[in-house]
């Protein structure tokens, strides 16, 4: 009878440990792959930043695409027919006679930056033009928003900003940016016209005729506008806000129309503290006027269509 009983329990035993076996065979792969496909979508996720952050750099980088050399004054091409504009961007009312005109631009936003540079911005009483790129998060929404209503320019940079995607042909970069201006019409109402070339127009990576993209943006009533100074804040290599305030105090010597190339991104967190001493060190000199682009602009351009 002991006996018996005993290796029933032996068997139970036995059988408790088989299925534990089974169910450990069956949940930890289980565990495994739901822990193995988290972390795939992570690192798909991070090689599309890091492709994107390094065809800014090989654009960047010994191809001077951030270059402010042979640059150009232009007319302005043409009439532009574009619709929803806001009264600063129609007029901005400012006597600009005898005065330095400053442009402030700012590229690649929005990002978490944006809110302090409106802040900064609006604390000085100065207009400023954001060339964005596409982004459908509802904070983006929002402030693309908030430019327009507190008077800044809204104009465009790419959809995508991927380099390798939008200079692969006229036709993805005609997609890339009306992509952008439909999108942009949808969330604030204004329709943009007026565009910067990612990396300018006198980038070296585009595999397409620079002037082929030019005489589209042109019949199409779109202007393109580079800089004639540059805050230094393009660098992969985090520079002071000192150096950025320098950058753009110096370069505005022999210059009557002066557009300033900064950039809004999360990273760029000296530019964001150069900013308010910037606009103090401009205004000090008591010749300048900031403004934002509008169609009274006469557009800086690397190069000119032909």
């Amino acid at each position: 009878m002991g006996a018996t009983y005993d290796r029933q329990k032996r068997v139970r035993r036995l059988k408790k440990i088989i299925l534990g076996m089974i169910a450990g065979l069956i949940i930890v792969p289980v565990i495994f792959s739901i822990v193995l496909g988290m972390r795939v979508a992570y690192l798909n996720n991070r090689v599309k930043e890091l492709e994107s952050l390094l065809e800014e750099a090989q654009a960047r980088e010994g191809r001077s695409v951030y270059s402010v050399s042979s640059i150009q004054e232009s007319p302005r091409n043409g009439q532009n027919e574009g619709k929803g504009l806001t009264d600063t961007q129609e007029s901005t009312g400012q006597d600009k006679a005898g005065q330095k005109e400053i442009y402030l631009t700012f590229d690649d936003g929005p990002s978490q930056s944006t809110p302090q540079i409106l802040d900064i911005l609006k604390e000085n009483g100065v207009k400023a033009t954001f060339f964005v790129v596409g982004k459908t998060d509802e904070a983006s929404v929002k402030l693309y928003q908030r430019i327009v209503e507190e008077g800044h320019t809204l104009a465009m940079h790419s959809y995508s900003h991927r380099y390798n995607e939008i200079y692969k042909s006229q036709e993805n970069f005609v997609e890339d940016m009306e992509k952008l201006q439909e999108y942009l019409y949808e969330v604030t109402g204004i329709w943009p016209r007026f565009y910067r070339f990612p990396g300018g127009s006198s980038n070296t990576v585009s595999d397409v005729d620079m002037q082929k993209l030019m005489a589209y943006l042109n019949e199409n009533g779109i202007t393109y506008f580079d800089w004639n100074i540059s805050s230094g804040d393009a660098s992969s290599v985090q520079i002071s806000a000192d150096n950025i305030v320098d950058n753009c105090v110096n370069g505005l010597r022999d210059k009557s129309e002066c557009m300033i190339l900064m950039h809004d991104a999360n990273e760029k967190k000296t530019t964001v503290e150069a900013l308010a001493k910037v606009i103090k060190r401009i205004s000090e000199s008591g010749d300048t006027v900031f403004l934002p682009i509008t169609d009274e602009t006469k557009p800086i351009q690397h190069i000119t269509l032909q």
